[in-house]
């Protein structure tokens, strides 16, 4: 007789017990599971996040068809070099060692989006006779991608600012010393680009010592129609 009372409080406990897994099972909820866990020693993996997709040179969108995926990245004051991304290749950049002091260039056919040229022009201590023989015999379609590193403006006459209004910028005319500069144009280009910005050197709000900061500009080009021969 004196198990009883042990034996009827084991009883009550797991009858109590039983209840509460049956109302959980039954109305779901965080403990529910939890008392599964105990008595099935299981447990639930978390559900991963989806990846973010990634598309061409970083865009947060895909082009639509026939346009060219684009990413331009001035360089940062005269320490970190500039990038040029077409199609998620880098055309320019300091690892593939082909930037320098002044304006960078990529050439690209506006009808293929086959890359022709890659060029940098130092506009502190060069000759710009060499950027106006680069830009004088472009061929009509031709896009021309420019990004800035240190200084983008010293040497530049108005001739070069002319030639580069007649691929379409807005802003070239009034490039000062140590500008951030990035934009595209195209040859032949019937109204102002829409992709240009540039960044003034300010004293009051220079990023860097002496420097504005980086600017970085993306966007879809529509690829040119073929000319009718």
């Amino acid at each position: 007789m004196r198990l009883a009372g042990p034996l009827r409080a084991v009883a009550v406990l797991l009858l109590v017990g039983l209840t509460w897994v049956l109302a959980n099972s039954i109305f779901g909820g965080d403990s529910g599971s939890s008392v599964r866990h105990f008595f099935t020693g299981a447990s639930e993996e978390p559900t991963p996040e989806p990846r973010p997709r990634r598309y061409k040179c970083g865009l947060s969108a895909p082009c639509p068809q026939k346009h060219l995926a684009f990413r331009l990245v001035s360089g940062a004051a005269n320490v970190i070099g500039p990038k040029i991304c077409l199609e998620d290749k880098m055309l320019v950049s300091s690892v593939k060692n082909n930037v320098g002091r002044g304006l960078n260039i990529a050439l690209v056919n506006g009808v293929t989006g086959e890359l022709l040229e890659t060029k940098s022009f130092d506009m502190w201590a060069g000759d710009v006779s060499d950027l106006l023989k680069f830009l004088r015999p472009l061929h009509e379609g031709t896009l021309v991608f420019v990004a800035s590193f240190d200084d983008a403006a010293t040497k530049m006459n108005d001739e070069a600012r002319r030639l580069f209004e007649e691929l379409g910028s807005t802003v070239v005319k009034e490039l000062g010393f140590r500008d951030s500069w990035v934009f595209v144009g195209a040859k032949g280009i019937e109204n102002k680009s829409p992709f240009e910005q540039r960044m003034k050197n300010s004293k009051s709000s220079n990023k860097y010592e002496g420097w504005p900061e980086s600017l970085e500009m993306d966007g879809c080009i529509p690829l040119r129609a073929p000319l009718e021969s």
